[in-house]
């Protein structure tokens, strides 16, 4: 194949043309000319045949956040080989430098870093890497056919694991954890606690704890301390319907699910509680179970990294053929959905009295903050701002009605914007943590 120099160079010999008496004859000269350089060149170039690719890096990484990627090709032939490659990815993944040269002698190798800085989370292969081998006067190269550029290409895939901005929140909420269910045990016997050891009576003591067996074998005064009960289940379950596509603010409603259920993930693991992730629309779309240990939290936010909206309606059947196949222990169910009025009156709602009568369930919905602004009209109101207050004021009221709904079904509603929906999340369910009532 012929490059850019090689027109440059037919457009050198033009002057020549006219200078000879004869055009045509100088026309065959200078393009049978360009061309014998051309083949040359092709025949000097090194082959394509001895390279080998390898690829090495970051497998995981934070959407908003940097990986990098090495390729490294390895010459294995007798010739050297002045590279162009081209390392092209899925255009989400953000890879940039794609174009790299380098001249790679017998038995030599050269890496070339990528840097990808994903725009979406999930799962962001590489497609292909595009060789060339080009001559030394630069006129043409060799290149293979896209399929044998696909063969040889390395397969690797970034995981690109969903934004947790709550992080922020964390210690917040670990250190409120501690206080009620970590290294800080209750004096008293309250709802929901097990007894958790024997120690010396302090001033300050509740005398009502006092366990006076102990403390006669003890020959000293011997109180009983309490923790919450641990080991619960906790069920995160995303609605990945259509409703869960709509924007709020820069990124899709689930993005905000999506955070809320890690920041509840980890609370929950580390209070030892075994947490599930269910994510269904029409079908269901990714199930994890038995995440209660830390070890296991990584497969959670692995399957939340796969999750995607899809434009279809959720059936909510499918949350309730989950559940009652499971065994009948009470458990903490935690629905990420719209508060939508007709997803909820033909979707969960005929199925919450099923679920509240054997679990505790939560229902939790971002709002849109753009909504509450509109809802306030300005000191130079004009008639269009009266109209759009008008409806937001509507879409608010449906909402309070569902939320009104579904608090007089047995489930705990929780509407927040998006900056402060995970910490709500977490906040009802350390309060539940609190009180014994997962």
């Amino acid at each position: 194949m012929i490059t850019r120099r090689f027109a440059l160079l037919l457009a050198a010999g033009l002057p020549l043309v006219l200078l000879l008496p004869d055009p045509w004859l100088a026309v065959a000269a200078v393009t049978a000319t360009a061309v014998l350089l051309a083949l040359l060149d092709v025949a000097i170039a090194g082959p394509l045949t001895g390279l080998r690719l390898h690829r090495d890096g970051d497998r995981t990484v934070w959407l908003g956040t940097t990986a990098r990627v090495v390729l490294t090709v390895t010459n294995t032939g007798d010739r050297a080989v002045r590279l162009h490659l081209r390392d092209s990815w899925v255009p989400s993944a953000g890879a940039g430098p794609l174009s790299h040269t380098a001249v790679l002698h017998p038995d030599s190798e050269q890496p070339f870093t990528t840097t990808l800085t994903p725009t979406r989370h999930g799962d962001r292969p590489a497609v292909r890497v595009t060789l060339r081998s080009m001559g030394p006067l630069g006129l043409a190269y060799r290149q293979r056919r896209h399929r044998w550029n696909t063969a040889k290409t390395p397969a690797w895939t970034l995981r690109v694991l969903p934004r947790f901005p709550s992080r922020r929140i964390l210690p917040e909420k670990l250190a409120r954890l501690r206080i009620v269910d970590g290294s800080v045990v209750t004096r008293g016997r309250g709802h929901g606690t097990e007894f958790d050891a024997l120690r010396e009576y302090v001033i300050g003591d509740d005398v009502r704890s006092i366990d006076w067996r102990a403390s006669a074998r003890a020959h000293d005064v011997v109180v009983r301390t309490w923790r919450p009960e641990r080991d619960r289940r906790v069920f995160c379950i995303l609605d990945t319907g259509r409703t869960s596509a709509v924007r709020i603010g820069d990124a899709p409603r689930l993005d905000a699910s999506i955070d809320a259920a890690l920041l509840l993930s980890v609370l929950a693991t580390r209070a030892d509680d075994r947490v599930d992730l269910l994510a269904l629309d029409a079908a269901v779309r990714t199930r994890v179970e038995g995440g209660g240990q830390r070890s296991k939290l990584g497969r959670l936010i692995d399957g939340m990294a796969s999750l995607q909206p899809h434009l279809a309606e959720t059936d909510f059947t499918l949350l309730g053929q989950e559940m009652l196949r499971r065994d009948r222990k009470r458990a903490l169910l935690v629905v990420f959905t719209a508060l939508d009025t007709a997803p909820m009156i033909a979707g969960l709602l005929p199925l919450l009295p099923k679920l509240t009568a054997r679990h505790k369930v939560i229902v939790a919905g971002v709002r849109d903050p753009l909504v509450s602004r509109l809802a306030h009209l300005p000191d130079d109101a004009t008639a269009a701002d009266v109209h759009r207050a008008a409806a937001a004021h509507r879409v608010l009221a449906e909402r309070d009605r569902v939320r009104d709904v579904l608090a007089h079904a047995g489930a705990t509603v929780v509407d927040a914007d998006a900056d402060a929906f995970a910490g709500k999340v977490a906040d009802v369910y350390l309060l539940l943590k609190a009180s014994g009532r997962l």
